[in-house]
């Protein structure tokens, strides 16, 4: 009976596993890919940073600056990623075992990792902008 069992969960298993490494993927994926717009963003507005901390902007300040603004690409993304998922859901309702297609408490904690995830791409990129020397950087132009 135990061989029954298991033979009878083994494709639905095997499915999750795939969805598993297909997720941790796409949100690697997803963290290289704001990093990468982050540090784009950040070399483009590097006279606008030295100006902004040469006329008195805290680090702190242009740090957040930067960091607002991954968080927005990232907030784009789960707002697309929620009316796909809602949208999606009910075809992969066979794969769900005690968790409902639209399960409130299943969203928070996958918007809660994409949005920890964001930060943890855009701090490095914000943290470069409020290093930047103001001096330096008006000198260079």
């Amino acid at each position: 009976m135990r061989d029954l069992y298991a033979d009878s969960l083994a494709r639905a298993s095997f499915t999750t596993i795939m969805l598993s490494i297909a997720s941790v993927l796409a949100l690697s994926l997803g963290v290289v890919g704001i990093y990468g717009v982050m540090t784009h963003v950040v070399a483009r507005r590097i006279r606008e940073i030295g100006i902004r901390a040469a006329l008195g902007a805290k680090p702190r300040e242009l740090a957040r600056l930067f960091l607002v603004h991954g968080l927005k690409i990232s907030g784009v993304g789960i707002a697309v990623g929620l009316v796909m998922t809602a949208a999606l859901g009910r075809l992969m309702s066979s794969l769900l075992f005690r968790v409902e297609p639209l399960d409130a408490s299943a969203y928070g904690v996958a918007i809660g990792v994409i949005v920890v995830a964001a930060v943890l791409a855009s701090y490095l990129p914000a943290r470069r902008a409020a290093a930047i020397d103001p001096v330096e950087t008006l000198r260079a132009e």
